[in-house]
């Protein structure tokens, strides 16, 4: 048997005037989901504990079966994983955003995806000036997405806890930061460094002048703290191996942690310009080594955070064209196999943040018995009777003997 998970993330949303009251999911064409729905079933969960803020880190580790009460301790140390970066049992990964903010409000969480060659230069001049510390090291990632670690001296060294508080940048889009900031303990490292950040940002020529015209970073937005977690291994936990594909760090990292494969795209950028079609046949390459295959698209997240409703609507069509179709195509050539499309969050247009709240899924494939659904989209799971209300688990219930 062959499963194949899909997240179009961040793909839930609610109706828009701009699509006379419909969502984006609705007003898409997207016959393959559809299809894939009517051939199977339909029903909805709820990734995101309403105690936990809403996030990729927090919806991913349910979807793959992972409860994030029990398992989740920050989105950093996720990316950590990605990068090879070990974490001692003390130490502390900190999410390093680079970003603009102007009037003292979040003018671009992403400094306008800032260039990997700027970017390199600007984590240079953060570890230069940090270099008296040794306890802190900053890591280049890719274009605005950046980590800072904390190596702690021993075991009485902890100046965060589960009481720090911090804020996703993407959350204040276009927002005043003022009430915002870092705070509870070891806040006040974190503030001093972001301070500090912004006279060293704007000493570098290359960021204030840059090659693509847009406007600098004007500082760091330090976030999604967290110490190591501990998982168990997929295989252990499922009895499948398993591969993701994806361009973003953060799910490297959790599939690194669980003991899958990580499988590299080129032309797979976390943006609306990724390379689709690269991911559709990674993804059918990936099934002849492995159990279970996710296949992750942030281009639907990223149109959320922009506000762009016609750039999600493309990106869902291109996700059903390119990657929906094409893999379900070939499971079904295959023998046994089950695939499952679902959201890892709702993230809104409106408000162009992540939110709570169910998020549709369609299953088909073997031993699926079809209900009466041939739409995938949220209204139409909104009144479907398959309701599981914890989003860890889809997985198992996926996996399972299915019944509806």
């Amino acid at each position: 048997m062959k499963y194949v998970l899909v997240i179009p993330d961040g793909c839930a949303d609610e109706p828009q005037d701009a699509l006379g009251g419909k969502t984006p999911l609705q007003a898409a064409r997207v016959p393959r989901m559809d299809a894939i729905v009517s051939e199977g079933i339909l029903g909805r969960t709820d990734t995101v504990p309403a105690s936990m803020p809403s996030g990729s880190d927090v919806g991913t580790m349910s979807l793959f079966g992972y409860d994030p009460l029990v398992f989740h301790t920050g989105r950093a140390p996720l990316e950590a994983a990605a990068q090879g970066i070990e974490l001692g049992p003390h130490d502390w990964a900190i999410r390093c955003n680079f970003v603009t903010i102007t009037d003292g409000n979040m003018a671009s969480f992403t400094a306008s995806q800032l260039p990997n060659d700027v970017g390199e230069e600007l984590i240079g001049l953060l570890q230069e000036a940090t270099a008296g510390n040794p306890q802190w090291e900053f890591h280049q990632g890719v274009s605005y997405r950046n980590l800072l670690i904390y190596r702690a001296k021993d075991a009485d060294d902890h100046p965060f806890d589960k009481g720090t508080s911090t804020t996703p940048p993407h959350d204040l889009t276009d927002q005043s930061i003022e009430h915002d900031l870092p705070a509870g303990d070891g806040s006040e490292l974190l503030l001093d460094l972001m301070e500090r950040s912004k006279k060293l940002f704007a000493k570098s020529a290359k960021n204030q002048k840059r090659a693509d015209g847009q406007p600098p970073a004007t500082q760091i937005w330090l976030w999604g703290q967290g110490s190591r977690p501990a998982l168990k291994p997929f295989q252990d936990q499922f009895g499948k191996t398993g591969a993701v594909i994806t361009a973003v760090d953060l799910l490297r990292g959790l599939g690194k942690l669980l003991g899958w494969d990580v499988i590299e795209v080129e032309g797979a950028t976390g943006y609306t310009d990724t390379d689709y079609a690269a991911k559709g046949r990674a993804a059918i390459e990936t099934l002849k080594q492995s159990d279970f295959v996710v296949v992750h698209v942030e281009a639907t997240d990223e149109a959320s955070h922009e506000g762009e409703v016609e750039e999600k609507i493309k990106a869902l069509e291109n996700i059903d064209e390119h990657v929906v179709g094409p893999v379900h195509d070939y499971l079904k050539k295959q023998g046994d196999y089950r695939i499952l499309v679902c959201p890892d969050h709702p993230t809104f247009l409106r408000t162009k943040t992540h939110s709570h709240g169910y998020v549709p899924f369609g299953i088909c494939g073997s031993n699926v018995r079809p209900d009466h659904a041939n739409s995938y989209d949220e209204v139409t799971a909104s009144v479907s009777n398959l309701l599981l209300p914890k989003g860890h688990q889809l997985m198992p219930f996926f996996f399972g003997t299915l019944t509806n």
